[in-house]
């Protein structure tokens, strides 16, 4: 899968200090054989011992399809401690996690005895390896062309029935929305189940879909898993409309076992964007970026602070973005504009400050010549440049910073993007590239080019608290000789480690990163 990658990276940043600095120290696990050359990681995981568990899907065949499941499980000394192969054709995968020492995979299949759509779960212990089936939800509906909406920021509300799942962050849960509708009928019911497939809520929010159809994106929940909390775009069947305003607004929605409550994100002249909601100990927050016009360019930041019970919001602050943000972003360059920004993690002080990142991500198509002499539409996914801000406790923007970067891939794309991990109002952002050095534009301005080589060094960038960045080589692609999936890490806040997979072709091995 990685020799089909097409990866071109540059980052062009503001930078403060250049000075190499000794932030973290690594271990590199023991290189291991692999029979499957073409996989995609699904899920990355501590084993509750110190040690790793990884799921992978695996493809085979001389044109490429998936064939099933591998799982490895690794001691604390990265040491591979078994593997499995669950051989499963042609089955509809959702998600995977891994919790109380199983292995759960998530399905959606069609039951054409019982013409309804079902969400199963495979799971097994990854110490004594042994995969049962059972069917958590069954929903009826007739087959529809696309039932799970894998895109929430565009929904498609006409097929008749359309599903979608949200895991919280911790994986300790996740929510499934389901909207039905045929002739009159027009049902939408929302689920919530606990990470051992417990059902905690089933709750009936049809009434609320007879004047708009709603597209979730985010979640989170209370910390007793009691109350659900969804937000995104509710879309107006019937509303009139001028040329100032949108056809959806953003919306939160509460649900518990015994009721709901939904609030809208409306301010005239201002028009929010990617809101994530969460908690700041007893505190509901929601935040995001926002919009002076209705377009999908963003001119700042959104934060609003709720009553965690009605919904009611008790402070809200929109903080347009500065003109040193717009500098780092475009430098000298005018009519730019901001757009595409999906969050990637949120963090909050002892003090109660936040810290967040975002990233400008889109996909795009194009039809390319195959081996047959045919033509093929490939899909091609950029993930473009980080966006960080931090906020004081009452929601004030403290600075808002932009690391300027360009990676496309038509591959898989754990190899690119970044990860980040938050220590002491420090944020470190971890990149691959094959770049020694990166280029001095100006006496402040740096870019990484992506290189020629196949092996790739792993680079630190730092914002500190003031949202001063520097940057340091930190793994080198003399030691490391495997790239990285460097975007999707098991992090561990209580030891402060980021456990990273590496993997080309018929080769693997563990890195643990530890952040000092």
């Amino acid at each position: 899968m990685l020799k089909k990658i097409i990866v071109f990276l540059c980052i062009t940043m503001t930078v403060g200090a250049f000075a190499q600095q000794n932030d973290i120290t690594y271990t590199i696990g023991e290189k291991y054989n692999d029979k499957y050359k073409y996989s995609n990681l699904l899920a990355i995981a501590d084993d509750g011992n110190g040690g790793t568990v990884i799921v992978r899907s695996y493809y085979t065949g001389i044109v490429l399809k998936p064939k099933g499941y591998f799982v490895e499980h690794y001691n604390q000394n990265l040491e591979l401690l078994s593997e499995f192969n669950y051989k499963l054709k042609n089955a509809n995968f959702v998600n995977a996690y891994v919790k109380n020492g199983q292995v759960y995979l998530l399905f959606l299949e069609y039951n054409y005895n019982k013409q309804a759509y079902e969400y199963q779960v495979h799971r097994s212990p990854y110490t004594d390896y042994h995969f049962t089936k059972e069917t958590i939800l069954s929903i009826e509906s007739e087959p529809v062309t696309q039932p799970l909406d894998r895109n929430y920021y565009n929904r498609n509300f006409s097929s008749g029935f359309t599903t979608s799942v949200l895991f919280n962050d911790k994986k300790s849960a996740f929510a499934i929305t389901t909207h039905f509708k045929k002739r009159k009928e027009n049902k939408h019911f929302i689920y919530v189940f606990d990470a051992s497939l417990n059902k905690l809520v089933e709750h009936d929010f049809s009434e609320e879909v007879e004047e708009k159809n709603y597209a979730f994106e985010t979640v989170t929940f209370s910390e007793d898993l009691s109350n659900v909390y969804l937000v995104g775009k509710a879309y107006f069947k019937k509303k009139r409309f001028n040329a100032t305003e949108r056809k959806f607004q953003y919306e939160m929605v509460r649900v518990s076992a015994s009721g709901r409550s939904v609030q809208s994100f409306y301010t005239p002249g201002k028009f929010p964007e990617a809101l994530k909601p969460i908690f700041r100990e007893n505190e509901l927050l929601c935040l995001g970026f926002y919009a002076d016009r209705k377009d999908n360019r963003y001119n700042g930041i959104a934060y609003f602070k709720l009553d965690p019970n009605t919904l009611s919001i008790e402070s809200q602050k929109f903080n347009p973005f500065s003109q040193q943000f717009m500098m780092d972003k475009f430098g000298r360059e005018e009519d730019k504009t901001i757009k595409n920004l999906i969050f990637k993690s949120m963090d909050i002080s002892a003090t109660g400050e936040i810290l967040f990142n975002a990233e400008e991500y889109f996909t795009s198509t194009s039809t390319q010549a195959n081996t047959s002499g045919g033509r093929v539409m490939v899909t091609r996914y950029h993930h473009n440049d980080i966006v960080s801000a931090k906020l004081q406790a009452n929601g004030d923007l403290i600075w808002a910073r932009n690391i300027n970067k360009t990676e496309v891939t038509q591959g898989d794309d754990a190899y690119t993007s970044y990860s980040a991990y938050t220590k002491g109002g420090t944020t470190y952002f971890f990149i691959s590239t094959a770049s020694e050095n990166p280029q001095q534009l100006s006496a402040e301005r740096i870019m990484f080019k992506q290189g020629l080589s196949r092996n790739r060094n792993i680079f630190l960038i730092k914002l500190d608290g003031s949202g001063k960045m520097s940057y340091e080589k930190v793994i080198d692609d003399g030691d490391a000789r495997l790239p990285l999936m460097v975007s999707r890490p098991y992090i561990d806040k209580f030891k402060d480690e980021l456990m990273f997979y590496a993997k080309r072709g018929s080769k693997k091995q563990l890195v643990r990163v530890t952040v000092n």
